[in-house]
């Protein structure tokens, strides 16, 4: 990523006025939005997905913004680094919000900083939009007010995956359900915990014996006795949930060791990022699977709100030409796509409906949101639960799919009625991880 582009605070440009054609200079703007963007531009979680979401979010504003603001406002993102570190997370929000008076805090990648950050800031009765920290943990049994995530939770992740496994089972595996042998490993912050605790409860829920259940952290250096406890295990399939710099780790030492299995689910973070894979894995690399949010370019754009597909094209064609990349990661339509949904959304509708962009006013206007099936980039429509309910300020109807890499594509496998290609599994005989 290019530092230059990612951390320019004021996007100078020709704008156009959505819906007049007349052009109008985003210095002529005499209102301001100012958004304070906090990801991880350093550290582990930075290629874990992290660089790329704040790519899609860039760009969703940058294309905002050349449409001339939002309601006569001129978007402003001053964005921060949290350098993989909560504190860091936590320190930058407050300087966002108390030193540079921005009217919300957008981005943040993951949970571990996302947790302690969206109680603080929802008692301080500042807005803030999740675009990513998937744990169920940092919504469920809050009550936030004035906190928001249209983004899929850690629950559903976890669910997905032995959903998967259970609809294919006999078909591809031979087996029946209680006969597929589980590990489920995970970097143990909130994000693997949440996965992995829903993981458990789904594959229970069907049936199929957990034989290994461990977590790590995900800084560790050596994961050689996991691998080893692997090998007596021996799992038919192994759900992993961690980000690159422990899923490199694990592999390397799995090699060494020569732990064989037939298929391995990884959930989101570094495993949905394919390029950082095949750099490190090669051939390897193929038929891995990725729990995550569906990359918008996969969908057919018949299935979605008129001009979303044209909205895709725009935002793959900007991401490659920032980037230079091949592939397009899930992490960069879910930036884009939670931010999209914010600015077309719930700031029109703060600004119209309740008269500015002050946290309340923001805060009512997304509870006014009601997007239908289809109505994003990503497919899935967004309603939020309201406050007093489990899960206030997450969207109701988020939902990911389970997608593999094969012949150096990302395809999408789960459920049908998404299905770009059909699953592989398990693994060929001549994958190097293969027992069969």
């Amino acid at each position: 990523m290019r530092g230059r582009s990612i951390r320019s605070c004021v996007l100078m440009a020709a704008l156009v006025v959505v819906g007049v054609g007349a052009f109008t200079p985003v210095s002529v703007l005499a209102k301001e939005v100012k958004i304070g963007v906090i990801y991880d531009y350093t550290g582990p979680f930075a290629a874990g997905g992290s660089q790329a979401n704040a790519i899609g979010t860039k760009i969703a504003i940058d294309m905002i913004n050349e449409r001339g603001g939002v309601e006569g406002y001129k978007i402003v993102s001053i964005y921060a680094d949290a350098q993989s570190k909560a504190e860091v997370a936590i320190n930058e929000a407050t300087r966002l919000l108390e030193q540079e008076k921005v009217n919300l805090l957008m981005g943040v990648y993951s949970s571990a900083h996302c947790v302690p950050l969206a109680q603080k800031v929802d008692a301080a009765k500042q807005f803030m939009w999740i675009n990513t920290c998937i744990a169920t943990s940092v919504i469920k049994g809050k009550n936030l007010r004035y906190v928001f995530r249209a983004q899929v939770h850690s629950d559903q992740y976890g669910a997905a995956s032995c959903t998967f496994l259970n609809e294919n089972a006999k078909a591809k595996l031979g087996k029946d359900p209680k006969d597929v042998k589980i590990a489920i490993i995970y970097e143990d912050g909130p994000y693997g915990t949440g996965v992995a605790a829903a993981n458990e409860q789904t594959c229970t829920k069907y049936g199929m014996p957990i034989v290994l259940k461990e977590g790590y952290t995900a800084t560790a250096p050596d994961l050689s006795s996991l691998v080893t406890k692997l090998r007596r295990a021996r799992p038919d399939v192994i759900l992993h949930t961690g980000y690159n710099p422990d899923i490199t780790l694990f592999w390397r030492q799995a090699r060494e060791q020569g732990l064989k299995w037939a298929a391995l689910i990884g959930h989101g973070a570094g495993y949905s990022q394919y390029d950082k894979l095949h750099d490190a894995f090669g051939k390897d690399s193929e038929y891995i699977y990725t729990v995550d949010p569906v990359p918008a370019q996969l969908l057919d754009p018949k299935s979605l709100a008129p001009g979303l597909g044209q909205l895709t094209q725009d935002m793959v064609k900007r991401y490659k030409a920032e980037t230079k990349a091949d592939q397009v990661p899930p992490h960069v339509s879910i930036g884009f796509n939670q931010t999209w949904i914010f600015l077309t959304d719930v700031l029109p509708r703060a600004i119209k409906k309740y008269g500015g962009t002050d946290p309340e006013a923001l805060r009512k206007a997304a509870l006014d949101t009601d997007i239908p099936d289809g109505g994003t980039i990503q497919g899935y429509g967004v309603k939020f639960f309201p406050p007093g309910t489990e899960m206030a300020g997450q969207n109701e109807r988020c939902s990911p799919v389970v997608m593999q890499y094969i012949g150096g594509k990302t395809e999408v496998v789960w459920p049908a009625r998404l299905r770009t290609a059909d699953p592989v599994l398990p693994w060929p005989k001549t994958h190097s991880y293969s027992n069969q």
